[in-house]
């Protein structure tokens, strides 16, 4: 690759949660096995299954009772968040070792400047190390694609799975990228690519010729339509910043009263007021939370905290807005406050979190899928 040419690794960790149980538990690395819901209530949905079930047709989203059905002997492993944090903070602990310029795509992916680190060892042989220092070290299988823009790279470490190492030079595009179905291009939503298909567009090649280009514009924008063909192309981004999507630990608000006061509705009113602002940045972030919080600062400065943590993440705010009133009611006792906040902590994104079922939410669940299977039988 020439000098001015960026280096750009996708490093995807395999059937992540999956790898994470058999570190967990070993014996599970020869079974047919999945991480979800519970095997014994038959109830709830996977969230992944390891590449020996896949083969049989079993996938996340799908429902335990409908993979049991295919394979009576599914193991079913419940989820572990503990642990999966725990190794993907290992995961990305590792890649600093070859770079700095480190951009988290999920608690499972990674994107990585190594241009510089290629200066003096060749790419491939930087995949290998880093792919096999992975396992060696703990355990975790990982795809790797090498690019010189961050699409292109994730392109290329979804092209062989498990454990493969891929390269997608610009000559390469037509090659690589263009046979592939549309359904595989990175970003391509659920609900666009089944209409692109109506449309008579099969493949990323498809996309990219002119006679269809009438025909996508009537479906989305042109602004979205040339940003889809600047990635194709390889002319998007090359650029990772560590702190372009840099997530809060912990979001909160407060402020600091005009003179001391202590109504006690008026002081909940104003804690509710930090709190929907708190809230209104988890919703923009696509994240839940786990723990929420309220803050007081009384006339000598004197600061009290006070938190509970649910039983499971949420972003109801029903839910989130009761407990911080209860937290209120319980812990104020009347004295003048000069500060006043709350808080929500213990944040996950919500595509990192996966729907789990369990004896406080089964009903919910149950409730769901009769009026489903209702719906199906109609």
């Amino acid at each position: 690759m020439k000098n001015n040419v960026k280096i750009i690794f996708h490093i995807d960790l395999n059937a992540f949660f999956c790898s994470c149980a058999i570190i967990k538990e070993p014996y599970l690395k020869d079974k047919v096995f999945a991480v979800g819901g519970s095997s014994t209530m038959r109830r709830g949905v996977l969230s992944t299954a390891n590449y020996a079930a896949r083969k049989l047709g079993i996938h996340s989203a799908m429902s335990i009772n409908d993979a049991l059905s295919i394979y009576p002997k599914l193991v079913v492993v419940p989820l572990d968040f503990r642990l999966y944090r725990k190794y993907s903070n290992h995961f990305f602990d590792f890649l600093k070792n070859y770079s700095d310029l480190i951009l988290p795509g999920s608690i499972d992916e990674a994107y990585i400047d190594m241009t510089k680190a290629s200066e003096h060892k060749h790419p491939l042989d930087l995949a290998k190390e880093i792919q096999q220092g992975l396992y060696d070290t703990y355990k975790l299988p990982c795809s790797i694609g090498i690019a010189p823009t961050l699409f292109l790279a994730k392109m290329a470490s979804d092209l062989k799975k498990p454990m493969g190492i891929t390269v997608i030079r610009k000559k390469d595009i037509v090659q690589k990228l263009f046979p592939l179905p549309i359904k595989e291009m990175f970003g391509i939503g659920k609900k666009t690519y089944p209409k692109l298909m109506d449309m008579g567009i099969m493949t990323i090649g498809d996309f990219i010729k002119d006679e269809n280009k009438k025909k996508i514009l009537s479906m989305m924008s042109e602004s979205s339509y040339l940003s889809y063909v600047d990635h194709i192309l390889g002319r998007s981004s090359d650029d990772i910043d560590p702190n372009q999507y840099a997530l809060p630990k912990s979001i909160s608000n407060e402020t600091t009263l005009n003179y001391p006061m202590d109504q006690f509705d008026a002081i909940l009113d104003i804690i509710k007021e930090q709190l929907d602002q708190s809230y209104k940045r988890l919703i923009k972030e696509e994240m839940v939370c786990k723990t929420v919080s309220i803050k007081l600062k009384d006339t000598n400065f004197n600061l009290m905290t006070r938190s509970f943590s649910f039983n499971d993440y949420t972003d109801d705010y029903e839910k989130i807005n009761d407990q911080i009133t209860d937290l209120f009611e319980k812990n104020y006792h009347g004295e003048p406050v000069r500060l006043a906040g709350a808080g929500l902590s213990q944040l996950l994104l919500k595509k990192d979190l996966k729907i789990d079922i369990n004896l406080f939410n089964y009903q919910t669940f149950t409730k769901r899928e009769e009026a489903l299977y209702k719906k199906k039988d109609d």
